[in-house]
């Protein structure tokens, strides 16, 4: 079977970041998955079990003391190693900030095609094909590479299902002290924010609200539908403009781009920078008092009502449920 790399992000403090499991999933129909990790130290065997349960059959752990003063640059070389080792068919990474530095690094490095942004991977008669949503999300496109290695990002939380348990057999190299091709980082301030709500941009469900919640105040009704579901919250441009929320929270073409099983608009009119940002979601339900709102045009479900009657009723037959 043809070996399929997957970069795995990990976190300041080396956890590993949980678009491995859906990267690892998209690996395992194209081919025999890869796991490489970046690490300062050596990965502990435990780590390597994860993985492997995730899907991984090797885990590649690249050492490199420069990992913390190097701008993408070690995990760059760590790629451009694994793929001299294994000769695979693909390079899967999430479609991150330093996901597409990576990726741009190593296409420009190795001369491989890079695929932005899939939302879907597939084999097609032993190609790899991608699936794009794009133009706002009213069309998907296919791509692939007609010969050579494929360099692709996936849109996080965009691959459905999980992959088969592997062998996740860990094998070790370290990357040599080399001049720095990349930018250098001075210092890293991780700044962990505590919530128990997922992390937008991964979830699972998302809630966001729009400038129909009328102020700061009643936005707190999004975010008690998104604790009641166990989701995420967002805003429309509109909401984060009007001070309702902060920026990070925006979905949309200027914002985050989400995926999720489950999107709720609350007061949102649907405008195409916001579409941009969710329409890949597989249930949308809206619920606005317009009933000519554009989001109805997209959604699955709609209910044509106030959002302040609507949805505390919502919550609380959400709540008469659980245990």
């Amino acid at each position: 079977m043809t070996d399929i790399v997957v970069f795995v992000e990990t976190s300041v403090s080396g956890e590993l970041r949980p678009s491995a499991a859906e990267l690892l999933t998209a690996a395992a129909r194209l081919g025999s998955p890869v796991a490489v990790v970046v690490t300062t130290a050596p990965l502990d065997a435990s780590t390597a079990a994860d993985l492997g349960a995730l899907g991984a059959a090797t885990v590649f752990n690249a050492v490199s003391r420069l990992l913390t003063t190097s701008l993408t640059g070690v995990q760059t070389a760590a790629l451009a190693k694994a793929v001299e080792q294994f000769s695979p068919a693909a390079v899967i990474l999430s479609n991150t900030l330093d996901g597409r530095d990576i990726a741009g690094r190593l296409s420009a490095r190795l001369g491989a095609a890079v695929l932005l942004d899939a939302v879907d991977l597939r084999l097609d008669a032993g190609t790899i094909v991608a699936t794009h949503s794009v133009f706002g999300g009213a069309y998907l496109t296919e791509s692939s590479v007609d010969s050579g290695l494929a360099v692709v990002t996936v849109r996080q939380a965009s691959i459905e299902g999980s992959a088969p348990a592997a062998a996740g057999q860990l094998t070790s190299v370290e990357i040599e002290s080399q001049p720095l091709t990349s930018g250098v980082i001075d210092s890293i301030d991780d700044i962990v924010v505590a919530s128990n709500r997922p992390e937008l941009r991964g979830a699972k469900t998302v809630v966001s609200g729009g400038r129909g919640l009328g102020s700061a105040e009643k936005f707190v009704l999004v975010e008690q539908l998104a604790d009641a579901l166990g989701g995420a919250v967002g805003a429309s441009r509109a909401a984060v403009d009007a001070g309702y929320i902060p920026q990070s929270h925006q979905v949309g073409q200027t914002g985050i781009t989400v995926s999720p099983q489950l999107y709720f608009a609350l007061g949102i009119s649907g405008a195409i920078q916001h579409r941009a940002g969710m329409q890949t979601a597989k249930t949308i339900v809206a619920i606005n008092k317009d009933e000519d709102a554009p989001i109805f045009e997209i959604a699955d479900f709609g209910v044509v009502g106030d959002v302040f009657s609507v949805v505390p009723q919502l919550i609380d037959a959400l709540n008469s449920r659980k245990p």
